[in-house]
């Protein structure tokens, strides 16, 4: 882990001016935790930095990505600062939508399960590092735990002003994502050495804990309304069928290692029953039987639990599958039109690019690059034309890609070699032979801004934050900059203030290009362009300055600031 034990830092200055950005546009009652929280976040990622450099670090058996900084502070702001500009968002229509007031009751109740998921990490952090006798470490260690307390009770306060039939109900929801996203933190550090840094598990971990409690509140809001009138979380009523079916895939498909694991399990020990503990199974067999398990697991949790899920949720009477098929086939001759551009363009790159990465000397980084405006190609023309159908398109996207990294990670007859060798030939130094995230960095990073933006949404542009942040911005930023930049952004980085330029530039030109085609196409355009140049500014200094994974904060930190 790289050590910056400095009080500012281009990463915090940049990460200082978002978290303010948004807190500036929020109620003051719902920006003061946020306050609140990044100060904590503050003193935590200056505690974890400091003690990184003495000789017996508490934080030294969980092994981080190399070269890169703690990077807590972006980790602990960024979820909660999109939350909230959602909310900042939904502020301007509860005066008109009748189901506003509901919605933003929830996800003001998300706004607070992700904060708690993030501060319960800093606590966890602070216990952690209580025993360092680092005296620099134990004044920030003070300075956080004191702040730590104040967000508690900060929260109290909120809660107090609950209904008191509620009060348990909603401590209960707010307690289990903290107790998650600690669980999640430490496995993600434990299991998979070296593949993040704390700020990167720190994101996945609430991010995950966010995502499976809004899973848990829909399912108990279902099974309450079924055995009595009132129930106890109540969540939106507008929740699309699309949305109920990427989720419940993606449940089975988060639920399948489990399952896996237990079948495993249950065949080791009949297989062993009765004879000598010590005898070992032929390592062969093992494989064979492991990858039946893998696929018939893979067969239960998408032929049985996913649709059990989505029935109980949504009330689909199909399977998920056979509904995805009618959706597709009903008025199809845009989504199939946009289908077979997809294939042609995905065939044509993938054979393209993949015989160049073996064969030319061509810089990974630029090689992959390429594959960001290929993302462009995709998914801007079905932005605008079928946003519905690429929500769902990114969904069936990330399920294959969690499947094949199974496969890959978990060595899966027959195809497990041949998909770590393919995958192989995109990787840089982020990835490591445990878990390759590139793809699924690239793929969330264009896929949550237009997730979150489906309902609501009066920023047109929002949609296209990931787009235009990684596809645009990122790509014109690394390539001007390795080819014709001189100035660095700091000594020890290989930023330069060519790139960044360039990928300002490069965004507010795609912006203005992006803006005629929505105007004519129907859409009421109400962004300023101040607040988008702000925000494109804001976006690209800190692909500039982070040395965390760009594709998954810069397209959320953007998102936030196209909200406000």
């Amino acid at each position: 882990m790289a050590s910056s034990s400095a009080l500012v830092t281009g990463e915090r200055l940049v990460v200082f001016l978002f978290a303010a950005r948004v807190a500036v546009a929020a109620p003051a009652h719902l920006a003061a935790p946020l306050a609140l929280l990044a100060a904590a976040a503050l003193a935590v990622d200056l505690a974890v930095d400091r003690s990184a450099s003495a000789p017996s670090s508490p934080l030294q058996r969980f092994r981080t990505r190399p070269g890169a900084s703690s990077g807590i502070l972006l980790g602990a702001t960024t979820l909660p600062c999109v939350m909230l500009a959602r909310l900042i968002q939904l502020l301007r229509i509860l005066p008109t939508d009748p189901n506003g007031p509901e919605e933003f009751a929830y996800l003001e109740m998300q706004y607070w399960a992700v904060s708690i998921s993030c501060l319960s990490v800093l606590a966890s952090f602070l216990w952690h590092l209580r025993q360092s006798a680092n005296n620099g470490v134990s004044k920030t260690l003070k300075c956080g735990s004191l702040i730590v307390v104040l967000y508690v009770m900060t929260l109290l306060f909120f809660l107090l002003k609950t209904d008191g039939g509620l009060l348990m109900a909603k401590n209960g929801y707010l307690l289990v994502h903290g107790v998650a996203a600690v669980i999640l933190m430490k496995h993600i550090l434990e299991k998979f050495p070296s593949c993040s840094s704390f700020g990167e598990a720190l994101l996945v971990s609430s991010g995950l804990a966010l995502y499976f409690g809004d899973m848990l509140a829909h399912t108990l809001s279902k099974m309450e309304f079924s055995a009595s009138s009132e129930a106890l979380i109540h969540t939106p009523r507008t929740r699309s069928e699309i949305a109920t079916v990427i989720q419940g895939i993606l449940l089975g498909l988060f639920l399948l290692p489990l399952l896996c694991k237990c079948s495993l399990q249950v065949w080791v020990y009949f297989k062993t029953l009765g004879k000598q503990r010590t005898q070992a199974v032929e390592k062969h067999a093992e494989k064979r039987i492991g990858s039946v398990v893998f696929y018939v697991s893979l067969l239960v949790v998408l032929l049985m639990l996913v649709p059990s899920w989505t029935h109980l949720v949504q009330g689909l009477e199909v399977h998920p599958f056979v509904w995805v098929l009618n959706y597709m086939f009903t008025n199809s001759h845009e989504r199939l039109a946009l289908c077979a551009y997809w294939i042609c363009v995905i065939f044509v790159s993938v054979k393209k690019f993949y015989s160049i990465s073996k064969r030319s000397k061509t810089e990974r980084i630029l090689l992959r690059k390429y594959y960001h405006l290929v993302a462009v190609l995709i998914f801007s023309p079905a932005v605008i034309f079928q946003p519905a159908f690429l929500d769902l398109a990114f969904g069936a996207a990330f399920a294959v890609f969690l499947i094949l990294e199974m496969i890959r990670v978990w060595e899966v007859y027959p195809l497990g070699h041949t998909v770590h060798q393919f995958m192989n030939a995109f990787t840089d130094h982020r990835d490591s032979e445990i878990l390759i995230i590139s793809h699924f960095s690239l793929l969330l990073g264009c896929a949550l801004p237009k997730w979150m933006s489906s309902g609501f949404n009066d920023r047109p542009l929002a949609p296209f934050a990931g787009i235009l942040s990684l596809g645009i911005g990122d790509t014109m930023a690394s390539m001007i900059g390795y080819k014709y930049g001189v100035l660095r952004w700091s000594k020890t980085g290989k930023k330069t203030i060519e790139g960044t330029a360039a990928g300002i530039t490069s965004v507010l030109a795609a912006c203005s290009i992006l803006v005629s085609l929505l105007a004519s196409s129907g859409y009421i355009l109400s962004q300023h362009w101040v607040s988008l140049s702000v925000a494109v500014i804001l976006s690209l200094l800190l692909e500039a300055y982070t040395t965390q994974l760009d594709n998954a904060f810069i397209p959320l930190v953007f998102y936030s600031l196209l909200c406000l």
